[in-house]
């Protein structure tokens, strides 16, 4: 008699992909009796439930005033509850942390080490957003402002001049499960030399040591990381049924020592590259508009998975300090932003068992973009602007002011860096003095849906 799904779902063995499979293995060798229980216990997979209690994580911060009670309030509950997936081992939280989701989703300012687990929701869709700097020299600031206007571009979508994809990196992408898509290598191609929006910005400022110039550039992956994240979740949640089921759905995760994992892993690190190229493009066109030469150039992620043996270091906005955790460290600096009115400090670390070799990535918020628009009701856009952008160049590409990207919509940045050096995130060794950044600002004012609306007002 040839065994069914159906016959092992009445013996008590749980759907899942599975099941085709065994039950093939079965018919084929006509398995029955002893025999057919010992293969199926074997092959069924292990039922892995969320920990009772969740293990320990570190919090190196705390609430300075009645503005952020409620905010630490909230990271640590969150933190509490993801701390409960089965396969996180330790965590820490920093001080620019701030929830980024439902109960249970890692909260921006968080990092989770996982044991043979890659968690695509713990690094979120902007996979590898990060910062990166070149010193310009003795050139003046405004030049490279305006040389790097010229060639950036924020806003949705690709751009009409797309940068070169490099050759090498484009036949690796090709090499890729993940990534050898029509949909992955379009983005690759359409969103080099682009920066999106939210809070990706250009800085342009001078070093407090040296009087050097210095742009600073932030953004992540783009449409080519979203669409991995997006294909990310949906085989984690897969494995999650199967394995996990009582795991909170956004938490499901990737085995590294499966082939998918494997192949996961492999697409971060090309993501990665293209992250990195797609700074480098922007750098480097702004360079040549001046005919200047590079000086010195570092960059960081500071929303990726880092790996150390069967660890994964999942940091959602936080600065990896430990050079394992960086491959291509320069000098052991990493850059730390904080608001278009603050320094960008250049910060240096040691690994600690509290920081879990990370610092903050910037200055987080207290408090959502609508909430801070509607404490800000009353006030025209462009009096806020003038106030709180006073001695700067600040340009947003759209030309439309966006007011939830304004220095008062972040924490406070000096306490930011009270707590980096009271729970030992990194030392600051120098600070990249503003003079001006560009970001997106509301680029969907003038959309045709928009328009549309307003015109019906």
């Amino acid at each position: 008699m040839e065994i069914t799904g159906k016959d092992l779902v009445e013996w008590g063995y749980r759907p899942g992909k599975w099941f085709k499979e065994a039950i093939a293995h079965a018919n084929a060798n006509s398995l029955e009796g002893t025999e057919l229980k010992t293969y199926l216990d074997a092959k069924a997979p292990m039922i892995i439930d969320p920990h009772t209690e969740a293990p320990a994580y570190s919090k190196n911060i705390r609430a300075e005033d009645e503005n952020e009670i409620e905010n630490v309030k909230r990271v640590f509950e969150t933190m509490d509850a993801v701390m409960k997936t089965p396969t996180a081992v330790t965590g820490a939280v920093m001080p620019d942390a701030c929830p980024a989701g439902p109960l249970g989703q890692i909260p921006v300012g968080g990092v989770v080490a996982t044991k043979n687990a890659i968690h695509p929701a713990m690094h979120s869709a902007d996979i590898c957003c990060s910062v990166m700097m070149t010193s310009f020299g003795f050139v003046e600031p405004k030049k490279v402002m305006n040389a790097a206007h010229a060639v950036t571009h924020f806003g949705g979508g690709g751009r009409k001049d797309p940068f070169d994809l490099p050759a090498e990196l484009e036949d690796r992408m090709k090499g890729n499960y993940f990534l050898n898509t029509e949909a992955s290598l379009s983005f690759a191609r359409s969103h080099m030399g682009t920066q999106g929006d939210g809070n990706h910005f250009l800085f342009v400022g001078q070093s407090e040591k040296t009087g050097e110039t210095i742009m600073v550039t932030h953004h992540g992956s783009r449409g080519l990381g979203a669409n991995l994240y997006k294909n990310g979740m949906r085989l984690a949640d897969s494995f999650r049924r199967e394995i996990s089921p009582n795991t909170a759905k956004g938490n499901g995760w990737i085995p590294y020592d499966s082939e998918e994992g494997k192949s996961y892993w492999e697409a971060l690190q090309l993501v990665r590259a293209w992250t990195k190229a797609n700074h480098t493009s922007i750098h480097d066109a702004t360079l040549a508009r001046i005919k200047g030469e590079v000086q010195e150039r570092f960059w960081n992620e500071h929303n990726f998975v880092f790996k150390d043996e069967d660890l994964f270091y999942h940091a959602k906005g936080a600065t990896p300090l430990d050079d394992r955790f960086v491959p291509d460290s320069y000098q052991q600096l990493r850059l730390v932003p904080l608001n278009m009115s603050e320094p960008v400090l250049i910060v240096k670390g040691e690994t600690t068992a509290s920081n879990l070799g990370f610092a903050p990535h910037g200055a987080g918020r207290n408090m959502s973009r609508s909430k801070h628009k509607r404490n800000m009701a009353g006030r025209s856009i462009d009096s806020i602007f003038a106030e709180e952008t006073a001695g700067l160049d600040v340009r947003f590409f759209s030309n439309q002011i966006d007011i939830s990207e304004l220095p008062s919509a972040y924490k406070n940045a000096a306490a930011v860096r009270r707590q980096m050096t009271e729970f030992g995130l990194g030392e600051v060794v120098d600070e990249i003095i503003p003079y001006g950044s560009i970001m997106a600002g509301d680029w969907q004012f003038d959309a045709p849906w928009r328009k549309k609306k307003r015109n019906r007002k």
